[in-house]
């Protein structure tokens, strides 16, 4: 029963997660979505700064704490193993959700590209980008990655098995693969407004910060010397340039 249980929560977690990644893709998109990143009421230009930085703080300090493995170590003291990826995945999720709740706009217009076919080419850039982020995970493993795999293993009682280590098709080029997408998605658009820059600049600096400073020294941690090789010959994020390390 309580395999059960616990299996329950990691389908809930996980149909969670899905609400907010297709949502995301419309809040920066502006598309079909009730609220976008320029869609809502508008307030004064220094609370909307202040408002949507919050939001994104929120976001980046949830992430980078529950993503430690000092943090994990301590929390599956408290919770069943089996569901820590999943309760990250929810936790992460919630947040994305009240980031899009709560996000102010700040329509002031940055740049606007008026050329049919240029529109036409960043508005596939976009769609490219999220392509990227979405293939990604599954050539690493997508159903591990965001915490079903770990309760299903759970449900039939068998040990987890953890990621492989592995240069699958996007690895070979860049060694995060999703976040080069998501920056891609993130800045490609005909109409860049205050408040998407914002969001683009903020994410893509925690992005840099995150993942040089952070991941990677746990990811050197756990793979040892395979991974350390690994750096020296992929770039981090944008391929074909020497950004490695």
């Amino acid at each position: 029963m309580k395999r059960s249980i616990l299996f329950l929560y990691g389908v809930i977690a996980y149909s969670v997660f899905l609400v907010a990644f297709l949502y995301s893709v419309g809040f920066v998109g502006n598309l079909l979505v009730p609220k976008g990143i320029d869609s809502g009421a508008e307030t004064g230009l220094g609370q909307a700064i202040i408002i949507n930085l919050v939001l994104l703080s929120l976001f980046a300090l949830q992430h980078t704490v529950m993503a430690r493995p000092a943090f994990k170590k301590w929390f599956t003291t408290i919770i069943s193993p089996a569901v820590e990826r999943s309760t990250f995945v929810l936790l992460t999720s919630l947040i994305l959700l009240l980031i899009f709740w709560q996000w102010r706009p700040m329509t002031g217009v940055v740049w606007e590209v008026q050329n049919e076919t240029l529109v036409m080419v960043i508005q596939g850039v976009f769609w490219l980008g999220w392509l990227i982020v979405f293939l990604s995970t599954f050539m690493i493993n997508h159903f591990h990655l965001f915490g079903l795999d770990q309760v299903f293993t759970n449900l039939r009682n068998k040990p987890a098995t953890g990621l492989q280590f592995k240069e699958n098709f996007f690895y070979k080029f860049v060694r995060h693969p999703i976040m080069t997408g998501f920056i891609i998605a993130f800045w490609a658009t005909p109409v860049m407004t205050m408040g998407h820059l914002l969001f683009a600049a903020v994410t893509t600096v925690y992005i840099l910060i995150a993942v040089k400073h952070f991941e990677e020294k746990d990811l050197v941690d756990e793979i040892g010397p395979a991974y350390t090789d690994y750096k020296k010959r992929v770039p981090m994020l944008f391929p074909f340039t020497k950004f490695r390390k």
